[in-house]
């Protein structure tokens, strides 16, 4: 295992090194890392490190949403509130009734099928997405219309409705009655998340501060390992109940995040989301290197070009959806183009579930993970080399 942990740090921050030298995105390099030693290919990687490279990737996740949301202004959430709610799943809807309309036509699946490969596909990647936005927020770049808010807020929100509609309409492709709980408890999920999230977040920001004005303050270094040991908490919450109700466990990390910014004082919360930073150095490389481990680059010979006409078609109705959650918005053109360009990315919920189908014995289930799979090689340096080449271009920096 530790041999596989050196290969991945030391493979992966090189190819990283080498990408931002030829002017590429690093997450290109960490994701040709993971499929290069990966199980698909040199096979390099120890089998217990995969076993459970989900949740080292979930861990990597709970590391920037945490730092998100230490940059995270409520004020700047209350001015983005309508667009972000419908950037949670108008782009989703669209790419989904893509596939319905399109993907029986271009490729071998029915109607239900199109719709679990929709399902699968629409979720924006909040790996590849979050840190880009958190950097624009600490730059100062869009800050003035909270353009990076918004995005980290609707692909926040994002993944939750689409893993939802995925769990349905599988259900259905296996004979299961759909329930109307089932989307109801989209915003349960949400909304039980925030809630939950806030009440951890005021506890903490309590026992910090209160530690403070007992003058036996709490060393950062604790603070960082409190807040972690927390929000490891609040996603299992999300596991013990989900036979009982849905919460979103990453919502409430961010949520708590948010709080506590919100809560402390400056220097504490500063200090904290430069931590979370470091920390973020790391945990990069871990989740892309392993995100690209998961990715089986043989299944996209089986997919064909009629399946890359079907992503960008998914895409093209995907963009629309994105402009429409901001008419009656104060962004300008060049603005909206950048929040278009910011929701193409997808890496991190199609490599978790994009093989779900295949394992339930589906017979879509081959080449919806070919898609997926094509999906992840295509969007996600699409979408990287975007957001990182045309933010300058395209977004104000406030002075």
């Amino acid at each position: 295992m530790l041999t596989s942990l050196s290969l991945i740090f030391l493979v992966g921050l090189f190819m990283a090194f080498i990408c931002r030298k030829v002017k590429l995105p690093r997450i290109i390099g960490m994701l040709i890392t993971g499929i290069v030693i990966g199980p698909f290919a040199l096979n390099l990687l120890d089998e217990k490190i995969l076993g459970i490279s989900s949740e080292l990737r979930h861990i990597a996740l709970i590391v920037i949403l945490i730092k998100a949301g230490l940059s995270l202004k409520i004020s700047d959430l209350k001015k983005v509130g309508r667009p972000a709610i419908l950037m949670s799943f108008l782009p989703a809807l669209f790419e989904i009734a893509a596939f319905v309309l399109f993907a029986p036509l271009l490729l071998p699946v029915n109607l239900i099928e199109a719709a679990i490969m929709g399902a699968v596909l629409a979720a924006v990647s909040p790996a590849v997405v979050v840190p880009r936005m958190v950097a624009l927020m600490e730059d100062g770049y869009g800050t003035d219309k909270q353009i990076p808010q918004l995005i980290l807020a609707g692909a926040s929100l994002d993944d939750v409705f689409v893993i939802v509609l995925f769990s349905t309409f599988t259900d259905i492709a296996q004979g299961s009655t759909v329930n109307a709980m089932d989307f109801i408890n989209i915003p349960i999920s949400i909304v039980l998340g925030i809630i939950i999230g806030i009440g951890f977040g005021f506890i903490l920001a309590a026992i910090f501060e209160y530690a403070h004005k007992k003058h036996d303050s709490i060393r950062q270094s604790l603070k960082v390992i409190i807040v972690l040991g927390a929000a490891f908490l609040l996603i299992s919450i999300e596991t013990w109940l989900e036979d009982i109700v849905s919460i979103s466990g990453l919502i409430a990390v961010m949520s708590m995040a948010c709080v506590i910014q919100m809560r402390t004082r400056k220097e504490v919360s500063t200090d904290l989301s430069g931590k979370f930073g470091k920390l973020w150095l790391g945990a990069e490389i871990l989740l892309f290197v392993l995100v690209g481990a998961a990715v089986d680059i043989r299944y996209t010979t089986n997919a064909g070009v009629r399946a890359l006409v079907m992503i960008l078609i998914a895409l093209v109705f995907r963009s629309i959806g994105v402009l429409l959650c901001l008419i009656g918005t104060k962004l300008n053109r060049k603005e909206r183009i950048y929040c278009v360009i910011a929701y193409l990315p997808k890496a991190t919920v199609q490599a978790a579930i994009g093989s779900i189908p295949l394992a339930l014995g589906l017979t879509c289930g081959n080449i919806v993970l070919s898609v997926a799979v094509l999906s992840i090689l295509v969007t996600a340096p699409l979408g990287a080399i975007g957001m990182d080449m045309s933010y300058k271009k395209l977004l104000k920096k406030l002075k």
